[in-house]
């Protein structure tokens, strides 16, 4: 038998973040039990307490500290896990953000790739060939809008989405998962290509994926699903994870 291979996963976390860290590595326990490979975690963190435009903006400065310290780990792949942090910098700015801190990892000796969560969900929207989408996010409405703005800006329509304008980061952490498929049934979803349960790696979702594509008959992804999806990708592993969803299946 050989060597099992492991692979050291880096996380950038915002402070009051606890769900990027229980779901990334139970859906990657989940691959464990099809697949030979392991994992391990290790995370930085950058200062955030409440999801408004300024906290977020001071947050992202940090972000380049967190790469730099997840590279003296020699981590073999960093996610950047706050999608509303890169969304609130400027349409586009994940193709910005993840290549400058790819190259502070670079510049100290530990390279790694660098998926965030705002470029994992466009890219596994694309994958799913999703044109028009629904989206709950756990944000204010303005925050909420602006991450509606800038997926519309990569050219997908987002037809429909609640904004459940919670503005505490542990309050968002704190919402039951199992209140997703409810609110589900209040998007129009007839006319879309996919929907987006949690447009934010805070909101714990991963219980009400399979619930979701029931109740919608479409491809239910969320924000940690698709990084998750992206450092499979980027560390060149088959996708396939039990209970992750559509595109986890293995298919893309």
């Amino acid at each position: 038998m050989g060597i099992m291979k492991s692979f050291r996963i880096g996380q950038i976390v915002p402070s009051s973040n606890v769900t990027m860290e229980t779901e990334i590595p139970a859906l990657l326990r989940a691959r464990e039990s099809v697949a030979p490979e392991r994992f391990t975690y290790h995370s930085a963190r950058m200062r955030m307490k409440h999801v408004t435009k300024d906290e977020l903006a001071k947050m992202d400065a940090d972000s380049d500290r967190c790469a730099l310290e997840l590279s003296d780990a020699k981590v073999d792949v960093m996610g950047y896990a706050c999608l509303v942090a890169i969304m609130s910098m400027g349409k586009g700015y994940h193709c910005v953000s993840g290549p400058r801190l790819a190259g502070v990892a670079a510049g100290n000796g530990g390279p790694a790739p660098v998926v965030t969560s705002a470029g994992a969900l466009v890219e596994g929207l694309r994958a799913l060939g999703a044109r028009r989408i629904a989206l709950v996010a756990p944000y204010m409405k303005p925050l909420t809008e602006m991450v509606v703005d800038y997926i519309r800006n990569e050219g997908i329509e987002v037809s429909d989405y609640i904004a459940l304008e919670i503005q505490d980061n542990l309050d968002v952490a704190a919402h039951d998962p199992l209140k997703l498929p409810e609110i589900v049934r209040g998007l129009k979803t007839d006319d879309v290509d996919a929907v987006v349960l949690s447009a934010c790696v805070q909101m714990p979702s991963l219980p009400a994926v399979p619930m979701a594509e029931a109740i919608t008959g479409k491809p239910v992804l969320t924000a940690a699903i698709a990084t998750t999806w992206q450092m499979l990708k980027a560390l060149d592993l088959d996708t396939r994870v039990p209970g992750g969803g559509t595109l986890l299946s293995g298919a893309y």
